[in-house]
């Protein structure tokens, strides 16, 4: 028995992808669009300030890394050239491949190691 094709798998994946793309970018366009409105034209790390032609350099991060938390007052936002943003994100997958830590576990606990505990013993017995 033969079965119906929804309206998504009778255009193709091409199709698809395409109109995916164009939604993202609408919806990219919308938040840049307001967050260019609402701070300053300077990257948030560096300190450049952008005008005119340059702000096309002038991204927006987004703190949390879910680019689809785009709340209107703009918090989890800022503005970022393209090589802090790129920065940013490379420190992010970092992290990510280091592994994150255990909840409960103190990742700034100081050194146990002592290398030159036994250092002056080395040395007295050099000297004999």
């Amino acid at each position: 028995m033969p079965t119906k094709k929804t309206q998504a798998e009778s255009r193709g994946p091409e199709h698809i992808i395409a109109e995916a793309r164009q939604n993202r970018e609408l919806r990219e366009k919308a938040y840049r669009e307001q967050a260019l409105r609402m701070y300053p034209h300077i990257c948030a790390r560096c300190g450049r300030d952008f005008a005119g032609r340059k702000l096309r350099e002038l991204t927006v991060h987004h703190k949390d890394h879910n680019h689809d938390n785009n709340p209107p007052d703009g918090s989890n936002w800022e503005l970022l050239c393209l090589y802090c943003h790129d920065n940013e994100h490379q420190k992010y997958i970092d992290e990510q491949n280091r592994g994150a830590a255990a909840p409960g576990v103190d990742q700034n606990r100081p050194a146990t190691y002592k290398p030159f505990a036994a250092l002056d013993i080395l040395l007295k017995s050099k000297k004999e």
